[in-house]
């Protein structure tokens, strides 16, 4: 097996076993959002026909850092309407819950009108210049399991636009669907738009929200992103997600900004 198809997660039985590929900038046994997102997607999907419903809405909440280390995933039925479904998923390690999600389905209906697709805002993937993250301290992790592009923008200016795409499989051996890619990337929005200092400031994100208006298309996600901080301490990322034929939706997470010296 090539490294490529190696994933951020492998199955063991019912659960999930996390590799190092999820690692995310903050601490060498913590995942990043990104693939924890992901992975409360695809245990949603798992309850969805997703031919005929559509995942428009995301709500993660992150509700402690997340190991790499086995996980078990649960998902429920909350609202089971015939246009308009509410699946509850759940991430447990070791007896407790670190992350939960609440994803809105809608039911597919043919109407009849003319595609309504905008065409993108941002440059070509191909064009873009190799982007990295300066904040991740450990050789191997979510960022190198990430390709980056920079779009538009120049990094450490509060906003900035990025292309993602994964090297790799969400799940060992599963093809990853439109839903899961786009979760997967979602949560960089903050990263990728920082606007303080990342050797004096932490920027986590209890939270992601995400609403989507069509399937991303193709591999490459777009996020044009924008962090805004206060002296509080509170800041908001507020993204929009593309793929390369236009708009496909949009991000936001509350931030929890620190000082670094203060979170030891």
């Amino acid at each position: 097996m090539s490294a490529s198809d190696s994933g951020f997660f492998r199955r063991d039985g019912n659960a999930l076993i996390a590799s190092e590929l999820t690692r995310g900038p903050w601490h060498e046994n913590f995942q990043h959002g990104g693939p924890v997102a992901a992975l409360l997607g695809h245990a949603v999907e798992r309850l969805l026909d997703t031919e005929c419903e559509f995942v428009a809405r995301v709500r993660v909440e992150f509700l402690r850092p997340v190991p790499i280390a086995r996980l078990e995933p649960h998902a429920r039925l909350v609202r089971d309407g015939s246009q308009v479904r509410t699946v509850e998923a759940e991430l447990m390690t070791a007896g407790k819950l670190v992350a939960r999600a609440w994803a809105l389905a809608i039911r597919r209906r043919a109407l009849g009108i003319t595609d309504a697709v905008v065409p993108g805002a941002l440059p070509t993937p191909e064009s873009c210049p190799a982007l990295e993250l300066p904040f991740f301290l450990h050789s191997v992790g979510y960022h190198t399991a990430m390709e980056l592009k920079r779009a538009r923008g120049e990094y450490g200016n509060g906003a900035l636009a990025a292309w993602m795409r994964a090297r790799h499989p969400l799940v060992e051996g599963e093809p990853p669907s439109p839903l899961q890619r786009v979760l997967l990337a979602a949560d960089s929005g903050n990263g990728v738009s920082a606007r303080l200092d990342t050797r004096r400031h932490s920027f986590a994100n209890p939270d992601l929200s995400v609403a989507l208006h069509r399937d991303a298309e193709g591999d490459w996600i777009g996020l044009d992103a924008e962090t805004s901080v206060e002296p509080d301490g509170i800041g908001l990322a507020d993204t929009q997600l593309f793929d390369t034929r236009g708009p496909i939706g949009r991000v936001t997470q509350t931030l929890l900004v620190a000082e670094v010296e203060s979170l030891h």
